[in-house]
């Protein structure tokens, strides 16, 4: 046998086939395969697909397939020996070939193995492998990067060719499987279409039209005849800490102001201002000739009146007309919602996010910091939470950290990380020095993976170490819980926390007081705890499953008798049921939240909060130990959250709104494949349609938008009217893999979010009960009050406040440019004003198109101002 190079495995030609004279050599493996996925059709069942059968929920599900090709030089061999590892958000129902073998692991992570069937794949051949995967592929990021070569004894390798956040995976779809199956009823987002969307707006603004306009809008203001320029600035602001001076002279600087020059003048006057306008954060802003003056009701208002000064500059200053504002928030709550564990942000950027919000007068950072991917705050005592919870890699007996998922490769390519108790403690100092309230988040008793089985390698540590008392402390499982369930994200029993185990209160106790020390040292003393709570189910005992015996052909088929309810086969659980302590596993997440209300009501924070479905069944927030209880209502507006949010705040809770369909900023912000983002509440949330959201009328905005596939639906106000606490933002984390992707989903959308939270528009009707809403059926709604109020906000934010992004290095999304061809040549324009748009005959040389100018061209992208980030290229080539 002669040996082939340096390889550490030899390889035999034998007649056509290869086949492997020992291990295959995992880096050559990697560098040769490449993966991708077609979609043949996205409606699999009228494809002749046995959804049903394979147990797709309702019966949905896609024929496409999985296409390996060999882009090495060399042959791959015949035969095993190796595995191929690929993350899937699609549950893989089935593989038809005889040469693979695939088997679930956990989560969106499968295990592709080659049979003996195998031929292998010579240089540059392609293996097409026919597939069906549950619902649909409708967008590039379904399919997700970083598969990984395993072969026993060998470091895992990446592949290669799929190692890009950038790059698609999937196939262009052909004919009308970029639609939604469920029914799609608007058109396909392209140059033209977007030209038509943003046209329908209304007309653009110039600079000096909003001169006066700020973000957020302010609640009145009086101009005067004169003007002001500012180009630097002599604080003298009393009422506030020097953390807080210090923020705002942070951020005068970042603008580009120098020190000293027009002075400006900043008191809390408290009551003194009009009625509407003395409440926290209120304020009054006078600028005239011998300066600024800001009255605050508080500290806060003080605050907020220099920022929207700020707001009335343009980069490095400017004249500002002499006015009097009077404002005050709309809610007390403002918030953004942060997905840090999922995927992990950095501290910089969070940093940022706290300028920003602090600028747009947001006050609320909910910090998700733990979830089944990821466990994301160091805490005291408990080192493998972060060790292990904080990291993913290879390692199949999860010792040493928790399997790749979401894309994060085999050795935390992307993904991994936490923040240090240090770190945290800073970003709290970091936000009350701006406002800022932190809310941390861990999530239980569903979503809590990483803290599981974190707990369970302290579990066997300390028990290696002689130590079985220590080790059984914060175990969150019962060992014997045999329960059979599959979660949302397709984890097994270990996604849930066993509340019938007595580590998991102490758990609790020892994070809510370790959590709590630490905003005593930042400075700002815990006031909300949110406990999650959401998606304690099995999934396949929902509404779109029957069992196999079965003939609903609309339903997914699965053995009914071997699927439990979470908790179902605990005998911890069962004993607490035999002695009457406990009706039944289903109480169990209700029970919990209330555990956990008296930890935190014991550690002295006011409020706890849970989103909707951690506080189901409860009869009234009085219901819980802490003094308020919040709720996080993440219902969508077209599956009846109006009625829900309502009866939410009559119940006595703290109602925070968070629709998926205007608030969740990791949704794509347009209907187009190539976009990027989950969309099962919205494939095209842009910051328009969040600008749009009418939070204290939530039927009205059946009037506006359509639902998820664009059909109109309609909303009566039956229930009694309610006060909300205020609205969150959502930036989730699933497919956001990196900071740069996080700052393109959350700016521009956050800075809507902000106008909608801080002001109530002319144009929001009242709350009426009784009144019907619907879109195209009803015209209750001032829609070209709404257009000209957002042209308006869109001047605003291209002519001034997208140039402050980029000078505080936020990596905003870059507008895509909107073409149509007019009688004149092209018609171009983009989503707002000031935005630089580029074009090009061959893709590779780019001209800055000037607006008005006469153009011909083949390709278009949006530019940032300093022409270095770009959107993706557009052109006849591309549109799908």
């Amino acid at each position: 046998m002669r040996k082939l190079g340096k390889l550490s495995a030899a390889v035999l030609a034998l007649g056509s086939a290869w086949v492997w004279a020992g291990a295959p050599d995992a880096g050559s493996l990697g560098n040769s395969l490449s993966l991708r996925v077609a979609v043949d059709s996205n409606r699999g069942a009228a494809a002749g697909a046995p959804c049903a059968d394979l147990g797709a929920d309702w019966a949905l599900c896609l024929k496409g397939r999985l296409i390996l090709q060999n882009k090495g030089g060399n042959a791959i061999a015949a035969g095993s020996g190796w595995s191929l590892y690929l993350h899937s958000i699609r549950r893989i129902l089935k593989l038809d070939t005889p040469q693979f073998a695939i088997r679930h692991i956990t989560g969106d992570l499968y295990q592709l193995t080659p049979t003996a069937a195998f031929q292998g794949l010579a240089a540059g051949q392609r293996l097409e492998l026919p597939l069906i995967d549950e619902y649909w592929l409708l967008q590039e990021s379904d399919v997700l990067p970083r598969p990984y070569v395993v072969v026993d004894g060998q470091p895992p390798v990446l592949l290669s060719d799929n190692s890009s956040d950038d790059a698609s995976y999937l196939l262009p779809l052909a004919g009308d499987n970029w639609k939604n199956p469920a029914g799609e009823q608007r058109p396909l987002v392209t140059l033209e279409q977007r030209y038509l969307n943003f046209t329908q707006r209304g007309p653009q603004l110039s600079a000096a039209q909003v001169a006066n306009r700020v973000i957020p809008a302010v609640k009145r203001q009086q101009l005067g005849g004169g003007q002001l320029n500012v180009r630097g600035l002599s604080f003298n602001l009393s009422g506030l800490s020097w953390e807080q001076g210090q923020a705002l002279s942070t951020r005068a600087a970042q603008l580009g102001l120098r020190e000293g020059g027009v002075r400006l003048e900043g008191k809390v006057v408290g009551s003194s201002l009009p009625a509407d306008v003395a409440v926290a954060g209120g304020y009054r802003l006078r600028i005239g000739e011998r300066g600024v003056v800001v009255e605050g009701y508080d500290a806060a208002g003080v605050f907020y009146g220099v920022q929207t000064l700020f707001g009335l500059l343009p980069q490095q200053g400017g004249k500002v007309q002499w006015m009097t504002v009077e404002d005050a928030p709309r809610y007390g709550y403002r918030g953004l919602m942060a997905d840090l564990a999922r995927n992990f942000k950095h501290p910089a950027t969070l940093h940022r996010l706290l300028d920003q919000m602090s600028a747009y007068k947001l006050n609320k950072l909910h910090l998700h910091l733990s979830d089944d991917e990821g466990w994301r705050l160091q805490i005291p005592g408990l080192p493998e939470l972060t060790a292990v919870g904080g990291r993913r890699c290879h390692d199949l007996s999860e010792t040493r950290c928790l399997l790749p998922q979401l894309g994060s490769g085999p050795d935390n390519q992307s993904g991994g990380g936490y923040l240090s108790r240090d770190e945290y403690i800073n970003l709290v100092r970091y936000a009350q020095a701006r406002f800022i309230e932190v809310i941390p988040e861990f999530d239980m008793p569903a979503h809590a993976r990483a803290a599981v089985v974190s707990m369970e390698a302290r579990y066997r540590r300390l028990s290696a170490e002689g130590k079985p008392q220590a080790a059984e402390e914060y175990r969150l499982l019962d060992p014997q819980d045999k329960s059979n369930t599959l979660s949302v994200q397709f984890y097994d029993h270990r996604t849930y926390l066993n509340p019938c185990v007595p580590g998991s209160e102490r758990f609790v106790a020892k994070l809510v007081s370790e959590v709590a020390q630490m905003h005593r040292e930042a400075g700002q003393p815990l006031q909300t705890w949110h406990f999650g709570g959401d998606e304690a189910k099995n999934i396949l005992l929902g509404g779109g499953f029957q069992d196999v015996s079965g003939s609903d052909p609309g339903k997914g088929k699965v053995k009914m008798s071997e699927q439990d309810k979470p908790w179902g086969r605990s005998p911890a659980c069962q004993a607490q049921i035999a002695k009457g302590t406990l009706r039944s596993v289903d109480d169990l997440p209700l029970r919990f939240a209330q555990t956990a209300s008296r930890i935190v009501a014991q550690q002295g924070i006011a409020t706890m909060a849970a989103w909707q479905d951690g506080v189901s069944g409860a009869s009234a927030s009085s219901d819980f130990a802490t003094q308020h209880t919040m709720v996080t209502e993440w219902g969508t507006v077209f599956w009846g959250a109006a009625q829900a949010a309502n009866g939410f705040a009559a119940k006595g809770f703290q109602t925070v709104l968070a629709m998926p369909d205007y608030l969740y900023f990791d949704f794509p912000y347009e209907l187009n494949p190539r976009e990027h983002g989950y969309y099962w509440a919205s494939r095209d949330t842009d910051s328009y349609k969040v600008f749009s959201f009418a939070p204290d009328n939530l039927p009205q905005n059946a009037e506006v938008m359509p639902d998820r596939q664009g059909q109109p639906f309609a909303v009566t106000s039956s229930a009694a009217p309610a006060r909300f606490a205020g609205m969150q933002g959502q930036a989730w984390g699933e497919i956001v893999r990196n900071d740069a992707t996080f700052e393109q989903r959350v700016y521009p959308r956050m800075l809507a979010l902000a106008e909608r939270a801080w002001h109530q528009a002319a144009w929001e009707r009242p709350y009426k009960v009784g009144e019907t809403y619907q879109l195209g059926m009803t015209h209750l709604v001032d829609k070209a009050a709404l257009n000209a109020d957002w042209q308006q906000f869109a001047a605003v934010l291209g002519w001034r406040e997208a140039p402050k992004l980029e000078r505080a290095g936020v990596g905003y999304r870059v507008p895509l440019p909107a073409v149509a061809q007019g009688a004149n040549g092209l018609a171009v324009t983009c989503e707002w004003p000031g935005a630089r748009l580029q074009y090009s005959n061959d893709g590779q040389s780019w001209q800055v198109y000037q607006p008005g100018q006469n153009v011909q061209a083949r390709y278009w992208r949006g530019a940032s101002q300093d022409g270095m980030r770009f959107s993706r290229v557009e052109g006849q080539s591309q549109q799908r």
